[in-house]
């Protein structure tokens, strides 16, 4: 059990983006941006925002689920989602604001959400669905204390995750713009840290 103390540091970090430092050691997240989609005291779970696999058709991957793809099927981006079962499939997509969800979606913001039921590939394939989804290949996972501590040893900058960052297509500029958001200029940015 924690202390109260503790417990008053720790902010909820979902909805956020962490913002991998130029000092990042795992070559898995240099330079990546990470959408928080869930986070407590158990750990937390992250979707990388800007690392495309443009090799990975999202049409061949629902042919491989069995999953009929009509004419007016969307288009939908593949990006690797994080280390953490690469072969499990989680759909960033826009919802409205109001209303209930449905069991397999998790709300990370007032108009965003995670899916993981074959139901939403059926629609994207059929043409409906969201007006915003990306696909996501695995995922990013912390321990419990794991994802503050990385961040207590400068290897992420938090900060608020925007609509161009979670559906644009520039994923080489994400990075910038993440920085850039929070008022950063990333040229500015050292991966030594230090006192001045």
């Amino acid at each position: 059990m924690s202390s109260p103390d503790h417990d008053d540091k720790v902010q909820n970090l979902t909805g956020k983006v962490l913002i991998a430092m130029p000092g990042m050691t795992d070559p898995r997240f240099q330079r990546a941006v990470v959408l928080v989609c869930a986070h407590s005291d158990e750990g937390a779970m992250g979707l990388v925002l800007n690392h495309p696999l443009p090799e990975i058709k999202f049409s061949e991957l629902l042919d491989q689920l069995g999953i009929d793809v009509e004419d007016d099927a969307r288009h939908i981006e593949v990006r690797f989602g994080g280390p953490v079962e690469p072969g499990r499939g989680f759909v960033l997509h826009s919802v409205p604001e109001y209303g209930e969800d449905p069991e397999g979606r998790l709300r990370i913001g007032r108009a965003l959400a995670m899916t993981t039921t074959r139901d939403i590939l059926e629609d994207l394939a059929r043409g409906q669905g969201p007006q915003d989804a990306v696909l996501a290949l695995g995922y990013a996972g912390w321990g419990p204390g794991q994802i503050e501590d990385e961040m207590l040893e400068n290897g992420w900058l938090t900060g608020d995750g925007i609509e161009e960052l979670i559906f644009g297509a520039d994923h080489d500029g994400k990075w910038q713009q993440a920085l850039r958001a929070q008022g950063i200029d990333p040229s500015l940015l050292s991966a030594a840290a230090g006192r001045a």
